[in-house]
C-alpha cells in the first residue's frame, strides 16, 4: 500500500469534550500567585521611598513581584 493511501485512511484525532474549558479553569486557578497565597512571596526591594520623615528612620519597602503585595520594614 502506498504511503499516501495509508495516511489518508487514518482518521482525525479528536479531543475529549470540555477538556479545553477544564484546562482554562486550571490555568486561571494557578495564575495570580498560588505561592503567595501560601505565604511564599517573591519580595523585591522598591527604592522609591527610603526615609520616613515623621519617625526619622530608614524605610525599606518590599513589593512582591508576583502578586503586588507590599511590606514595609523600618530600620
Amino acid at each position: 500500500m502506498p504511503a499516501r493511501a495509508w495516511a489518508s485512511a487514518m482518521g482525525e484525532v479528536l479531543g475529549f469534550p470540555g477538556s479545553t474549558a477544564r484546562k482554562a479553569q486550571r490555568k486561571k486557578k494557578r495564575e495570580g500567585g498560588t505561592l503567595c497565597r501560601q505565604g511564599f512571596h517573591a519580595w523585591e526591594v522598591d527604592k522609591t521611598r527610603s526615609f520616613d520623615v515623621k519617625q526619622g528612620k530608614l524605610v525599606t519597602l518590599r513589593r512582591c513581584r508576583r502578586c503586588g503585595a507590599e511590606e514595609t520594614m523600618l530600620t
